[in-house]
């Protein structure tokens, strides 16, 4: 172990570095334990601090055939696949700078190992934000965010994270720099590595910059929140849907989550509207008078208060309970409220399908796989004891994509060392 620690001290330096295995503070070796397949345990982890430095220590890792589990604050790193023999991590997280911020061209380029919740404070010394609401927003950095795709109500209005990535720059498996894409909105021609890289859990190469489009900060926000029955709420989440209402934010929660949010009873609609004051009153109202119709009790939640909901709603759909299965799912909108009312636990976007389940024990995993593939959609697992992530297949994958998949990996990283396990079928 001590071995492969001291011939990468050469490239990173030996203080605070390259630290060896049993040295790594324990939240952080439980972390990475998580995302790895018992039976081994790797010998050190890397933590370059350039993007230059990172190239080099792949080239070597890649030149002695050496494994590469990728992290960057280890705020997601058990999601996805078990990694198999894992030699070596490598850690982006304090290759964290700002690199240019356009603000009249509404875009920023950071380094990967930026926190987001850095990144946000810098853009709003200038009333501008982000679009994207990370599962972890305080730990989470950008390239972890890419690596896992991870978003979440805010596509309601603002698209998933491939739509608002312009550009990356990326360390191939054999440790050469690569770019993709610019720091411009614009279309181009030819074969899109950013929406490859995104959500490919760096088993493609390793990202360690990103240029973003970014918005303006609305005025001012309002949330909306209906709870009834399943019919009611079907019914007003069928009305949002087609109507001129333009909520930044939209789901469709369980009853159970409900009633641990302390919002009322039965299945509930949150809708979140973000724009001028007189925007935001008028819609929600339209809302609220939506619900009142079909019988849904209704409140309005403002300031910190609203703040305070959607914290405790993330909270208690990502909540860090090692026995608790969370799962992401996508399904046919309509078939929304059948989904949800199927599980404790659970909220889905009304417009895209997509969510989060969280579950207890293996055959709820199955029962709620089979359901979801009924309405023409899947289930993957995020996180869950690794005895589960054993027995049940993560991805769920049974499209047939796989063998294209397999040679994009095999043109990216031939010799298998980036993150390998961690993607669909073993990928």
């Amino acid at each position: 172990m001590k071995a492969k620690a001291s011939s990468f001290a050469s490239i990173v330096g030996e203080d605070n570095s390259v630290c060896l295995w049993e040295n790594i503070e324990i939240s952080r070796q439980e972390r990475i334990l998580q995302a790895i397949m018992p039976g081994s345990v790797p010998s050190c982890i890397v933590i370059p601090h350039t993007t230059e430095e990172l190239a080099q220590a792949i080239a070597h890792a890649h030149q002695n055939n050496w494994r590469v589990l990728t992290c960057g604050n280890c705020s997601k790193i058990s999601w996805g696949g078990l990694g198999t023999c894992i030699d070596v991590v490598i850690s982006t997280e304090r290759i964290n700078k700002l690199i240019e911020h356009a603000v009249g061209d509404l875009t920023v380029t950071v380094e990967a190992g930026m926190r987001f919740s850095k990144l946000q404070a810098i853009l709003a010394e200038h009333r501008q934000f982000l679009a994207l609401d990370p599962t972890a927003p305080e730990s989470a950095t950008i390239g972890g965010i890419i690596a896992t795709a991870d978003t979440n109500s805010l596509r309601q209005r603002y698209g998933s994270v491939r739509d608002q990535l312009l550009g990356i720059t990326f360390v191939r498996a054999d440790g050469q720099i690569a770019k993709a894409g610019g720091r411009v909105v614009k279309n181009v021609a030819g074969y899109d590595l950013m929406k490859l890289f995104t959500g490919a859990y760096s088993t493609l190469g390793i990202i360690s910059q990103a240029t973003f489009r970014v918005y303006p900060l609305p005025e001012i926000s309002g949330t909306v929140v209906l709870t009834g029955t399943d019919e009611a709420i079907s019914q007003a989440a069928e009305t949002l849907r087609g109507s001129a209402l333009t909520p930044t934010q939209a789901d469709l929660l369980s009853s159970q989550l409900v009633s641990k949010l302390a919002l009322g009873n039965g299945l509930g609609l949150i809708a979140r509207f973000q724009s001028i004051v007189e925007s935001v009153k008028e819609q929600s109202n339209r809302l609220l008078e939506v619900g009142e119709k079909l019988g849904l009790q209704g409140a309005i939640y403002s300031a910190a208060d609203e703040a305070d909901l959607w914290q405790k709603l993330r909270e208690q759909m990502h909540c860090d309970v090692m026995d608790l299965i969370t799962c992401k799912i996508g399904v046919l909108p309509t078939a929304a409220v059948e989904v949800l009312t199927s599980v404790e636990m659970g909220l889905i976007h009304i417009s895209s399908g997509l969510g989060v389940l969280r579950l207890e024990g293996e055959n709820e995993v199955l029962k709620m796989r089979s359901l979801c593939e009924s309405n023409r959609g899947f289930l993957t697992i995020l996180s869950a004891p690794i005895a589960v992530k054993k027995k049940v297949d993560v991805w769920g994958y049974s499209g047939n994509a796989l063998q294209i998949m397999r040679g994009i990996k095999e043109q990216f990283d031939g010799k298998n060392i980036l993150s390998p396990g961690r993607f669909v079928a073993g990928i």
